[in-house]
C-alpha cells in the first residue's frame, strides 16, 4: 500500500506542478478569472492519480478487493502528497518566481471594482480586499490557502474514487 501511495502520490504531484508551471508561464496574458479556472483544471487532472492509485491497489496489490475504507485511506494519502508539494511550489513562486504576483493580482480587482462599483459599496469592497492582501501576503498563509484547497478537492476526489472502487472479498 505504502509504494502505491507513494507512486501515484508523486505522479499527481509532479503533474499539479507542471500544469500549474505551465499555466502561470502561458496565462500571463490572460485575464486572472481564466487563470483560476485552468488552475482549477489542472488541480482535478493531476489528482485523477487518486482514482489510478486506488483502482491499481486494488487489482494489482490486493487481489480485486479493497474496503471503503482502506480505499478512503489510500486516497486521501495521495491527495496529502499532492497538496503539500503544490502549497511549496506556490510558495516558492511567489517568493522566488514572481513575487510581485499578490500586488499585481489584487490591484487588477481593485481596478475592476472601481469600474463596476457604486462609491459607497466599493470602500468596503476595497478594505476588504486590503485586508485579504495582508492575509495572502503572508507565506505561511498563502501555503495553507492552496494546501487546503488541493487537500479538499482531493478529499472529494477520494470519496468518490473510494465509493466506485471499493469492492468486498466474494
Amino acid at each position: 500500500m505504502k509504494n502505491t501511495i507513494i507512486r501515484f502520490g508523486s505522479q499527481s504531484a509532479l503533474t499539479i506542478c507542471i500544469l500549474s508551471l505551465v499555466g502561470w508561464y502561458l496565462g500571463k496574458n490572460l485575464d486572472y478569472s481564466i487563470q483560476e479556472v485552468i488552475g482549477y483544471a489542472g488541480i482535478i487532472v493531476a489528482l485523477l492519480f487518486i482514482f489510478f492509485g486506488i483502482k491499481h491497489f486494488r487489482d494489482k496489490e490486493n487481489n480485486g478487493i479493497v474496503s471503503f475504507k482502506k480505499a478512503l485511506l489510500i486516497g486521501v494519502l495521495i491527495a496529502l502528497i499532492a497538496a503539500l508539494i503544490f502549497g511549496l511550489l506556490d510558495t516558492i513562486y511567489i517568493k522566488y518566481i514572481n513575487p510581485d504576483f499578490i500586488t499585481e493580482y489584487y490591484t487588477h480587482y481593485e481596478e475592476q471594482m472601481r469600474n463596476t462599483l457604486p462609491e459607497a459599496e466599493l470602500q468596503t469592497k476595497l478594505a476588504e480586499l486590503e485586508s485579504q492582501k495582508k492575509i495572502f501576503s503572508n507565506r505561511f498563509m498563502s501555503f495553507f490557502l492552496m494546501f487546503t484547497t488541493v487537500f479538499i478537492i482531493g478529499f472529494i476526489i477520494s470519496l468518490i474514487s473510494a465509493l466506485i472502487l471499493q469492492r468486498k472479498p466474494i
